[in-house]
């Protein structure tokens, strides 16, 4: 991973960026690290879709990378080739270590994570933490369709911020203040592709197994590993922001 101590600064105040629109923050982003420097991490939610569509909309060549855990929706699957068609980008993806993935099925079988939090937070570490940490390292700053409202874990996510937790690179979330209905609103106006499980009542989608659809009324994140208590529908790649995170002024690389 880059040190951080060559990672290029934001040279903008914290106060500034929370100020700045999506595509603002996004372009804010690019020119400081770079279009081949600065990645979207997509999983394909109809967040990933705008963030992807604001990025073309800003340089010819986004660069894109998912993680294939091996135990995505065939409909997901369906979505990256219809991206590929949309946008003429390559995506970047990043598997699970064979024999990582080889050692945990044989001693605890390939539906682990139905057996225990520790079990399930395993499999989402090997299959999706791991091969993650990999991709961050090819970069100085990644794109997240984080927002404040779908979960408590992530109402405090800052629009740029240092990611202590992957060597002080940046993670930008330029629709950390967005609305589900204003994400597909925009979707719509602009008639971009999305999962087809949508429109089956998949508000999230993630391993097909670890998926379900919601009921009328239900958290919009209740279908994902809704056989745990609330609190802990994380996979591990999001729950690290800084409490105070919100309101902390951002910090700026060589500054201290």
């Amino acid at each position: 991973m880059t040190s951080a101590a060559l990672i290029p600064a934001i040279p903008y105040d914290r106060t500034a960026v929370e100020d700045l629109d999506a595509s603002a923050v996004l372009a804010v982003a690019l020119e400081s690290l770079g279009s081949d420097r600065l990645a979207l991490s997509a999983s394909f939610g109809p967040e990933d879709i705008v963030l992807l569509d604001l990025m073309a909309r800003l340089t010819s060549q986004p660069r894109v990378f998912t993680l294939d855990t091996g135990r995505l929706p065939d409909e997901t699957y369906s979505l990256m080739e219809a991206v590929r068609d949309r946008w003429s980008v390559e995506i970047e993806t990043y598997a699970p270590d064979t024999a990582g993935v080889e050692a945990m099925v044989r001693v605890k079988g390939p539906n682990l994570f139905y057996n225990s939090l520790e079990h399930r937070l395993e499999c989402c570490h090997v299959r999706k933490v791991a091969p993650m940490r990999r991709a961050l390292a090819t970069v100085d700053g990644w794109v997240t369709g984080l927002r404040r409202d779908q979960i408590a874990t992530r109402a405090a996510t800052a629009k740029i911020a240092l990611d202590v937790d992957h060597g002080g690179i940046w993670k930008v979330a330029p629709l950390a203040d967005w609305t589900e209905a204003r994400v597909w609103a925009y979707i719509r106006a602009h008639e971009l592709p999305y999962n087809a499980l949508h429109d089956q009542g998949y508000p999230s989608i993630g391993c097909a197994p670890c998926t379900r659809p919601i009921a009328p009324g239900e958290d919009p994140r209740a279908g994902r590993w809704w056989w745990e208590q609330a609190g802990h529908r994380e996979c591990g790649l999001h729950v690290t922001w800084a409490p105070d995170q919100a309101t902390t002024p951002l910090l700026i690389l060589g500054d201290q």
